[in-house]
């Protein structure tokens, strides 16, 4: 999902926001999504934690020094293998990453058309997708002890700056899984894009007093998903009041936190319905009829448009099952990043559910357990 990076541009943070966000961009590469998980949570939250809790990178006395910085989300690029089945074009620059130990790889940037929106018939999408979640496959419970298993596609691309001068670069698509369990107070990621060792790394970290960590919508777990209202007006009104002050706009944050919901985490059948119609209710949300995911899946997305980053999130189901695939970002306005342009076209992130599972122990999959409930996104 899943747990990454500000919602907010740059340009409008204050000085305290900016000062935070020096000092996250000399974090590892990928210690926000670390941190957060896949839930893609806000920049606002993660930069305050991980100013106090994170070790900083090494600093390097070369001027030539190295450095990458995640772009705000959204912003990440389509691999190549997407891309090919998606028909997107691909930009011919490739940026060495220098083999740097916890550097992201460096690859093409990838764009792809922006495709119309349009608000006609969002509504009556959302109904047919939260109808189709609640006829289909009936999630299963996790009891205590149990793990939720989240298999994706992910890729990305970022802001590269090697001897003082900024590039966007892509990560190529990659594996990410994650463990997760039940009360939220264990668990495991492996994920190439944010540690470099195939073993993976806890995502078992207490809070900054050393407590086990408190879900909330911004880092819910199983147990908390089980206890949130399933009324529509009553779910946005209670995610208007916690998210108030994160994004750029309380619309705009919202719809992403509803999104990060349905990409990071295994909601139980009732709220996964209600999800949708709550969304129907945010302003602004749009029908975008031609998307693809990580995977390189086709389908039709619900999106909105971030008028602050430029940047539209999308997303992306099956046109025909109404299935959730996964979701992406789409710069629709020009914008500017540490001095680098992000043209309108460019896919600032992707992601792709292959599948979602409840498992007996850490770091088993479906496939290593006869006894687990697995199905695949829906």
């Amino acid at each position: 999902m899943n747990a990454n990076p500000s919602r907010q541009h740059p340009a409008d943070m204050d000085e305290s926001a900016q000062l935070m966000s020096r000092t996250a961009r000399d974090l590892p590469p990928g210690r926000h999504q670390f941190h957060k998980e896949r839930l893609m949570a806000q920049i606002h939250d993660i930069q305050q934690n991980e100013a106090r809790t994170a070790t900083p990178a090494p600093a390097s006395a070369s001027a030539s020094a190295k450095k990458t910085r995640r772009l705000p989300r959204p912003a990440i690029a389509l691999p190549a293998m997407a891309a090919v089945v998606a028909g997107v074009i691909v930009t011919a620059s490739v940026l060495d990453n220098g083999g740097g130990g916890n550097d992201l790889a460096s690859g093409p940037v990838l764009t792809t058309d922006i495709g119309s929106a349009s608000a006609d018939g969002v509504p009556q999408l959302l109904d047919r997708i939260s109808l189709a979640a609640s006829s289909g496959t009936t999630h299963p419970n996790v009891r205590p002890g149990q793990f939720i298993y989240i298999e994706s596609k992910t890729a990305g691309t970022f802001v590269k700056t090697v001897d003082g001068k900024s590039s966007l670069a892509g990560n190529p698509l990659s594996t990410r899984q994650s463990w997760m369990s039940a009360d939220g107070t264990k668990g495991w990621l492996i994920d190439p894009a944010v540690n470099d060792s195939p073993e993976g790394e806890t995502l078992s970290l207490p809070d900054e007093q050393g407590n086990p960590r408190k879900a909330d919508l911004n880092g819910p777990s199983y147990d908390y998903l089980t206890k949130l209202t399933t009324d529509p007006d009553q779910l946005l009104a209670k995610i208007y009041k916690e998210t108030a002050g994160h994004g750029n706009s309380p619309d705009q944050q919202a719809f992403s936190t509803i999104g990060d919901l349905l990409g990071e985490s295994y909601p139980p059948a009732k709220l996964y319905s209600a999800l949708f119609r709550t969304a129907a209710k945010i302003p602004g949300v749009v029908v975008v009829n031609d998307a693809v995911d990580a995977a390189g899946r086709p389908g039709v997305a619900v999106a909105r448009t971030d008028e602050t980053s430029g940047a539209r999130e999308e997303w992306i189901f099956d046109k025909k099952t109404h299935a959730f695939l996964g979701e992406r970002s789409v710069q629709v306005k020009q914008m500017e990043e540490d001095g680098v342009v992000i043209k309108p076209g460019t896919v600032n992130n992707t992601s792709a559910i292959i599948t979602r599972a409840v498992v007996d122990e850490m770091k088993q999959t479906p496939s290593s357990s006869s006894s687990s409930s697995s199905s695949s996104s829906s």
